[in-house]
């Protein structure tokens, strides 16, 4: 089935689909904004649980409605509405039944759409959704949300463990390089690589799962990469040997920033699509605080900690004599019932005249306050780029999946940062918040510069910038599917 050209009377409609994560929505959500400024019809596809949330807790209704023609529409995730969805709660239930019942639903509304779709953005681990593009014969572009890097690991995994370094064998040295992932010989270790393949198991059916989509995303016409070729540019040279046609076009929160700055000046307001309450009490707090005095410490939306790994983490903070803004979900910390929110309350109590606890909070503007000096952060790719955008220095606790790749580029490649991974010890924290916070001024040197570069690449004539004209050019002449494949 072949779809119109987008006539001379409309503008282009793009259809955008994130997986139903928070960190997937994010910068999706921003992309779609981008597009929405570019003149194009928008529909934003949500499923109905993250949907609810947003409308719950955002004004996403009324903050689009600016944009003519973006409507939200809703799609399931497989799952009953009452689903705890948490934890990685995605990567267990993935299953084909799930994935099918999805599918058709996706096809269905493609194929119903009025304006006809003339091109779908969809999440780089959703290989169904090439498959049902392709049937259709809609131009897709796949979003890779993880950064290029990880991205990168995760396409090479069989060839490590074609050459045997894979998978690991007992009490190994974790320390040990892999050699076999192109252009990062030097520095990727063995406990560097996603958390998953830390399973002896190589058959196991999440391994297999990561690579499948990750191989299958290059299959799409295009790729979109949240980053700039400042950042990740020999990474990307390597991937574009797999699919030719990508746009590294983020940092998105600063891209975005930067075009509703020149449309509205400095009092635009911003979209906020977190999926919980935010508390923003935290910023008169802060407010009150020297200059880069606070270290922000926030796991993300994902991370569980058990209390023993909250206890030592506060204790480390505390010991460190550096104030800090401490984000913990009571959802995040593992054991029975209301075990976690007395923890914190505890903490709470405890620490009133050195920290200050919160729920949630709204980290952009966290990170860009000028109390802030540090982050403990779990090194999700939306918190590293928002850190290295506001030139934060980080200390890195990663949790899973790309994270760990992330933390180890933080701390060797652009030496921005220190990686805590596979440890938690009040001694070890102290001495890392320190050495970000106080002794070490290179890291705070460092980010600085990097802030620069980045914040340049997202301005009228960058990388980044550039890389979303193309984008927004080849969407509206319709010449994704021109691109020869390799």
């Amino acid at each position: 089935m072949e779809m119109d050209s987008p006539s001379q009377s409309r503008p282009p409609h793009v259809v955008i689909f994130p997986l139903p994560l928070q960190g997937h929505i994010n910068s999706m959500i921003k992309l779609a904004e981008l597009l929405a400024l570019a003149g194009f019809k928008l529909t934003f596809l949500n499923s109905h649980h993250n949907h609810e949330r947003l409308i719950k807790f955002t004004n996403i209704v009324a903050y689009f409605k600016r944009y003519p023609g973006f409507e939200l529409k809703t799609i399931t995730d497989g799952l009953p509405l009452d689903h705890p969805r948490s934890g990685n709660w995605f990567l267990e239930t993935y299953e084909e039944a799930i994935i099918m019942k999805i599918k058709q639903r996706f096809r269905e509304m493609l194929m119903n759409s009025n304006p006809p779709v003339d091109c779908v953005i969809a999440d780089g681990f959703s290989g169904f959704a090439i498959d049902v593009a392709n049937e259709l014969g809609i131009p897709i572009i796949g979003f890779r949300t993880s950064s290029p890097r990880s991205f990168w690991v995760y396409y090479s995994i069989t060839d490590i463990i074609k050459a045997g370094e894979l998978p690991i064998r007992g009490s190994e040295d974790m320390d040990r390089l892999i050699t076999t992932v192109p252009g990062m010989e030097t520095y990727l270790r063995c406990r560097d690589l996603p958390s998953f393949c830390r399973k002896s198991d190589i058959e196991d059916s999440t391994v297999q799962l990561i690579v499948k989509q990750t191989r299958k995303s290059t299959e799409a016409d295009a790729l979109i990469f949240n980053t700039t070729d400042e950042l990740d540019g020999p990474i990307l040279s390597q991937i574009r040997t797999k699919c030719a046609n990508i746009y590294p076009i983020g940092p998105l929160h600063a891209q975005l920033n930067t075009k509703l700055k020149a449309k509205h000046g400095e009092s635009f307001d911003q979209f906020s699509n977190a999926l919980r309450e935010e508390d923003k009490s935290c910023i008169p707090w802060l407010d009150k605080q020297p200059y880069r005095s606070v270290i922000y410490v926030s796991f993300g939306s994902i991370t569980s900690t058990s209390r023993d790994q909250l206890v030592e983490l506060w204790y480390g903070l505390l010991n460190s004599k550096t104030k800090f803004l401490f984000v913990v979900r009571p959802d995040s910390v593992i054991g029975k019932d209301g075990e976690g929110e007395d923890v914190v309350k505890e903490l709470m109590e405890k620490s009133k005249d050195r920290g200050y606890i919160v729920d949630w909070a709204p980290q952009e503007v966290v990170l860009n306050h000028q109390a802030v000096g540090g982050f403990l952060t779990h090194s999700g790719w939306n918190s590293t780029l928002e850190s290295i955008v506001a030139g934060v220095p980080m200390v890195c606790w990663p949790y899973f999946a790309d994270q760990q790749v992330t933390s180890r580029v933080v701390s060797r490649v652009w030496k921005i940062g220190l990686d805590m991974k596979d440890v938690c010890d009040r001694k070890i924290v102290e001495n890392m918040v320190n050495d970000v916070m106080v002794d070490r001024k290179e890291f705070v040197n460092s980010a600085t510069d990097m802030a620069k570069v980045i914040n340049q690449c997202v301005s009228i004539g960058g990388s980044s910038s550039n890389n979303l004209d193309r984008l927004i050019e080849d969407i509206r002449m319709k010449r994704l599917k021109t691109t020869k494949r390799l």
